[in-house]
């Protein structure tokens, strides 16, 4: 497992995180005790980034995550959380003064801590990326030691470049996997130039990537995979990477040739995002311990062979790109 930099703050993370959304809710059914045996897990494996937001299961990822810290012994891990999707709708004025220090005091009583590692606007609006005031007020909740860091997770590359251009931004969480590629365009050299940290998210395409879906997987009435197919309940992005379930089953199978070895279809969708060094940290879900094992695994593939590069590359040109490319 590499240690990298963590942008500007001085400190250090895991290239393979932990995504903490499956075991809060919108995945189907969570069972805690399997929940809290995979957070300890990751840990096990050299794991030291968790990512959360206050909004997933209501809180309830946060507060799992404290139980775990509680219970270990050492360097606590790098917790990153969210704030701003607990409005009702979404708008800048949302964003107050007031709005945001409610949301972090609840993130800090969750998380049983007295200042937070990170905070990340939640995927805001496009127009509050020309509110510096609204950064602004993030910048005085670091003077006032609420928070060490913030940062944003973002919907759109555009976005992402729009908020690297705020001093105090230490990090941006983006789509990124072999299915949402633009942000090799621009996004990633501007950030390393600007040490900028890097968070993958959605790193296995809402699972797409892992190779086990089939045309009749069925999903539960409470996963996002099936009851925001068609982006129902938040943007369509944040399903399958925005891709028609059946156009990227098509494409797995096409990359599936070349996984080799007794490498899982998951560990190699991996390892491909770790070949970009602008990449500081990928977070993929666990639900159970062998789920977080297999992904902290992936950290220990040889590097992936430049033709096998350059064929997902073709893939995505020929099968994705039309779908994805210019919408986010």
């Amino acid at each position: 497992m590499r240690i990298k930099e963590f942008g500007r703050t001085g400190r250090k993370v895991s290239e393979i995180g932990f995504g903490a959304w499956a075991i809060g809710a919108a995945w189907g059914e969570v069972n805690d005790e399997e929940a809290l045996a995979a957070l300890h897990a990751a840990l096990d494996t050299g794991v030291t980034f968790i990512d959360t937001a206050d909004v997933y299961g209501d809180g309830h990822s946060e507060q799992l995550i404290a139980k775990v810290v509680k219970q270990r012994r050492g360097e606590k891990p790098f917790i990153a959380t969210k704030a701003g999707r607990r409005l009702p709708e979404q708008s800048v004025e949302g964003y107050s003064v007031e709005n945001l220090n409610n949301w972090i005091d609840r993130s800090l009583k969750n998380l049983e801590t007295d200042c937070l590692d990170l905070v990340q606007l939640h995927c805001p609006p496009t127009d509050l990326y020309y509110r510096p005031e609204v950064f602004g007020q993030l910048d005085r909740l670091v003077e006032q030691g609420k928070i060490r860091n913030y940062g944003v997770s973002v919907e759109r590359v555009e976005e992402a470049l729009k908020a690297i251009e705020y001093p105090g931004i230490a990090s941006i969480q983006i789509i990124f996997n072999a299915f949402r590629q633009r942000p090799i365009e621009h996004f990633f050299k501007q950030a390393s130039e600007k040490q900028v940290a890097v968070i993958a998210r959605v790193p296995l395409a809402s699972g797409l990537l892992s190779g086990k879906f089939k045309k009749d997987t069925k999903f539960e009435a409470n996963d996002h995979r099936l009851f925001n197919r068609n982006g129902e309940a938040f943007d369509v992005g944040e399903t399958f990477s925005g891709v028609p379930y059946e156009v990227g089953l098509d494409a797995v199978e096409r990359i599936r040739p070349l996984v080799s070895g007794d490498t899982t279809m998951a560990k190699f969708a991996l390892r491909w995002i770790l070949m970009f060094d602008a990449v500081t940290v990928a977070i993929p879900g666990a639900r159970n311990p062998a789920q977080a094992s297999s992904n902290a695994e992936a950290a220990g593939l040889p590097a992936i062979p430049d033709d096998a590069m350059q064929e997902i590359e073709a893939i995505y040109e020929t099968y994705i790109k039309p779908y994805v490319h210019q919408r986010w």
